[in-house]
């Protein structure tokens, strides 16, 4: 009589990422192209997005099931997911294995908060916060990357991740002193 083969374990990946749903999801299902063309027995099975009280994103996580849990499909899991977006403060959790917490990650995270009641009305007609988002993805091009937002009721959030904040943050400088759009801008470190 054959062994009986043992059941998927679950794995949460807890992200310390501000990405809406959409974006987690674009996450997700690379993550799912990248474990089936490795052959590797793991797929996500979920995930969910945690909000602060006033609607924006905090964290993230994605459910993940391994055929085989061993060290080695950890070590997957945490390695792909760092090559996609994984900033720092970010942990696995291991429900079978006593709720154990493995951190990981290694990016840094910039949230740029756009004024959206204090500038003057002819910069919001004149402006657009997609040119902003545009203008910083290509700023950022080999060091970081644009990967959500948030629209607030007086703000407007782009959350950036990549090598370092400080380096993000000098990218971006002059274009924010720049553009009409993005004064009384804030600028926080989220990772």
């Amino acid at each position: 009589m054959g062994r009986k083969k043992a059941a998927p374990v679950r794995v949460v990946a807890v992200l310390n990422a501000r990405l809406q749903p959409l974006d987690r999801g674009e996450i997700e299902d690379a993550f799912d192209v990248a474990m089936s063309e490795q052959g590797f027995g793991i797929r996500t099975v979920g995930g969910g997005t945690l909000l602060e009280a006033n609607g924006e994103v905090s964290q993230c996580d994605i459910e993940i099931e391994i055929d085989e849990f061993s060290d080695k499909a950890v070590d997957t899991v945490k390695g792909v997911l760092g090559a996609m977006l994984a900033p720092r403060g970010s942990h696995l959790l291991l429900p079978s294995q006593n709720n154990q917490r493995i951190a990981f990650g290694t990016h840094e995270g910039l949230a740029l908060y756009l004024n959206g009641t204090d500038l003057p009305d002819e910069v919001y007609r004149t402006c657009d916060s997609n040119h902003v988002h545009a203008e910083c993805q290509r700023l950022l091009e080999g060091i970081g990357h644009v990967a959500s937002h948030w629209q607030g009721p007086t703000e407007t959030a782009l959350y950036m991740y990549g090598r370092k904040f400080e380096e993000m943050r000098q990218r971006v400088g002059p274009f924010l002193q720049a553009y009409p759009l993005c004064a009384r801008c804030r600028i926080e470190q989220i990772a």
